[in-house]
């Protein structure tokens, strides 16, 4: 008996000391909840979605999703080859160039009318707290954070690891002039040593004029949020970004719902709609787009193009590596929406839409 509670103990102080890392941020706190309690959509002590949304799917527990993921993965759930990539140099871009980076999963560069913009950089390897458990898709990290040049606006949509890198942003610090993100994640970066008068935090239907003609509207999604433990004590945004001479929709993960056509109807037609494609499962069909969604989620968006995202370097879900871009891409065509699917790293050229190559047919 002794032995045994020794053990517990010893597992108990090691969970707490492991959670207690820096790289699990910080929950809010002081004047931040607050204002976080205030909001419409903050309810029972945490943020909630629009519809009814449950973590699983009706008749699903985690220990059966835990028994899928263990036991009944696609064989195909990682690239068998190297994933093919190309690397810009983006300290000398032309200040009249106008173009999209993408590092895989949803991790993008863009310079656009004159401004650089970063969108849930991950450049650490892992979506993880634990780097053995996600390791990124060989061939998926030809960038570092000393490639990125001075960024003007730094979008976070929310704080999972996949979005949130706590590696990245700290080496990302000195170079970020804005961060645009969702009420509460600014308590992991102010605690990780960014300044509260660069941290601008949003709730859903809310906006800010950026300045030099560049406008974001803080638009819902149907997601979750939580580095840890507690869920939902930061709300999970989308954001719908104007330019001087373009509308961009930058979607973060969100499952279907109704607020892709609500979005469409106030803010539409998008030049670009920037939607997740990946890491779907029947067994949490409410909080990403399953493959029969994306396209009707452009559609009520009203965009003329459609980049997918949330693929191509991380394994959370079950199906192949590249199931998602094979859905996405078969079903653009039907509906002939152009698409725009740059390999990890190249430079896309945003007024040229839309680039849409198949390099995914060359890997294994």
């Amino acid at each position: 008996m002794i032995i045994a509670l020794s053990i517990l103990l010893l597992f108990i102080v090691a969970v707490f000391l492991f959670i207690n890392q820096p790289k699990f941020g910080k929950m809010p706190s002081g004047e931040r909840l607050e204002i976080i309690r205030k909001s419409p959509n903050y309810r029972d002590e945490k943020f909630q979605n629009l519809s009814f949304t449950p973590d699983l799917t009706e008749g699903e527990t985690y220990l059966k999703v835990i028994k899928k993921v263990l036991f009944e993965k696609s064989k195909r759930n990682k690239p068998a080859a190297v994933l093919p990539s190309q690397k810009a140099n983006l300290h000398a871009l032309l200040p009249d160039e106008n173009v999209l980076v993408w590092f895989g999963h949803s991790s993008y560069f863009m310079q656009v009318d004159g401004k650089k913009i970063l969108v849930d950089p991950v450049f650490s390897g892992a979506a993880s707290p634990i780097k053995a458990t996600t390791r990124s898709f060989p061939g998926s990290d030809v960038y570092a954070a000393s490639d990125i040049p001075e960024i003007d606006f730094l979008f976070l949509s929310h704080d999972h690891w996949d979005h949130l890198d706590y590696e990245t942003v700290l080496q990302l610090k000195p170079k970020i002039k804005k961060v645009i993100t969702g009420l509460g994640t600014g308590a992991h970066l102010e605690f990780w040593g960014y300044e509260a008068a660069i941290i601008f935090e949003k709730d859903w239907n809310e906006s800010l004029d950026l300045g030099d003609g560049f406008l974001v509207n803080t638009t819902p999604a149907r997601h979750f949020s939580g580095r840890g433990f507690k869920r939902n004590k930061a709300i999970w945004l989308s954001f719908v970004l104007q330019t001087p001479n373009r509308k961009l929709f930058l979607g973060g993960d969100s499952g279907f719902d109704s607020h892709f056509e609500a979005i469409g109807k106030e803010f539409g037609p998008f030049d670009l709609a920037i939607l997740e494609c990946g890491q779907y499962n029947e067994s949490w069909k409410y909080i990403h787009l399953m493959p029969n969604e994306m396209l009707s989620a452009a559609k009520n968006l009203n965009a003329k193009n459609l980049m997918p995202v949330h693929w191509g370097k991380f394994a959370l879900a079950n199906h192949d590596w590249d199931e998602p871009i094979k859905n996405v891409t078969e079903a653009a065509k039907r509906e002939n929406l152009p698409l725009l699917t740059p390999m990890i790293g190249e430079k896309a050229n945003l007024d040229g839409l839309p680039k849409s190559e198949s390099w995914w047919l060359t890997v294994n």
